[in-house]
């Protein structure tokens, strides 16, 4: 699974997954504003942007013209507020540029009815952001599926999406003059994985299991980062850039974000706050990151991770599985994704 510099990077693998170097350049580096960049008469689509760099960046991509905007939110309440925020004083706005569609990624059955809407009314897909993700403090197991739900919504529901955005991507490709690029936010934290998996044990089960791991929420956190990378390196080796652009970005630390809201309420919360203020960036700077990989790269990032809108490769983690073992939603994908994967 070990993934090698190449002359495209300028830091190894090992030292990519060092914590004090992510640290240094969360402190230092300062994410620039995408500029330059005409979206008009493109489509959009970003998933939990109702809140956190989701909506903000949401709200750069209207700043860069973008014609149609799609939140993919769980809860539509929210999801209305966050269009009505986005349309705020933007008086020559459209009234049909912002909509809101349902995405529960708790539930397989809502993954795909969301992309059989795409499939069904979108002419065009220029853009599709799969940003939404949580982590929670207590180990929550999908009712439906049996799985940990940091892996089903973080991982396994969201590469289930962009599996089944696929053929819509290759549907709308005459009707736009580059392939849909597909981005997935993501994170270096999947360096920093300590789940064990060896060899021989299905993942699936291994991370369904209870166990000491199972309980530390922030490591399944990591894990289901990881595994979105694996995902995407796997995928982009199957499916051709001219079909779509797929790559993966971390908008770094975030201070504002609603992502930890469930880890403010406990004890620690005060403290992670604190650290956070003082080394995270707003959401709308972390959201530069997501903005940059989405719009301002080609077919050169294709199947790659941008850490502060720089190409990096990807890190070898020993203690957590490899390429050969990913486990991927091809059972509830297959008949619809699989043509396109060639």
């Amino acid at each position: 699974a070990q993934m090698t510099a190449t002359a495209a990077y300028d830091v190894t693998p090992e030292k990519q997954a060092n914590f004090p170097r992510f640290l240094y350049h969360q402190i230092t580096a300062k994410p620039r504003p995408v500029s330059g960049v005409d979206l008009s008469g493109q489509t959009a689509l970003v998933t939990g942007s109702n809140c956190g760099v989701g909506l903000e960046t949401s709200r750069q991509l209207l700043d860069l013209g973008v014609s149609k905007l799609i939140l993919a939110v769980r809860n539509e309440e929210k999801g209305r507020a966050a269009a009505a925020d986005l349309a705020g004083a933007r008086k020559d706005l459209p009234p049909d540029t912002i909509e809101v569609w349902k995405l529960d990624l708790s539930i397989y059955d809502s993954v795909v009815a969301f992309a059989e809407r795409a499939k069904k009314t979108l002419t065009r897909l220029d853009i599709a952001i799969l940003n939404a993700g949580f982590c929670p403090t207590k180990r929550i197991i999908n009712a439906s599926t049996g799985h940990d739900e940091i892996i089903q919504v973080n991982y396994l529901s969201t590469a289930l999406l962009a599996l089944l955005l696929l053929p819509v991507a290759k549907a709308v490709r005459e009707n736009q003059p580059q392939p849909t690029r597909i981005t997935l936010t993501l994170s270096e934290v999947g360096a920093w994985a300590r789940f064990p998996v060896g060899e021989d044990v299905p993942i699936l089960a291994a991370l369904d299991a209870p166990g000491k791991l199972a309980d530390n929420t922030n490591d399944r956190m990591f894990v289901s980062k990881l595994l979105g990378q694996y995902f995407v390196a796997a995928l982009a080796k199957k499916v051709p850039a001219s079909v779509a652009v797929i790559n993966a970005v971390s908008p770094g630390s975030i201070h504002d974000s609603q992502f930890n809201r469930d880890i403010d309420k406990t004890p620690a919360g005060p403290v992670v706050r604190f650290i956070l203020r003082r080394v995270g960036n707003s959401s709308a700077v972390g959201a530069r990151m997501i903005t940059d990989a989405a719009v301002q790269h080609g077919e050169e990032t294709h199947g790659q991770l941008l850490s502060f809108q720089k190409v990096v490769p990807y890190v070898t983690n020993p203690k957590c599985p490899s390429l050969t073992l990913l486990p991927l939603p091809f059972s509830v994908a297959a008949s619809t994704a699989l043509p396109y994967l060639v």
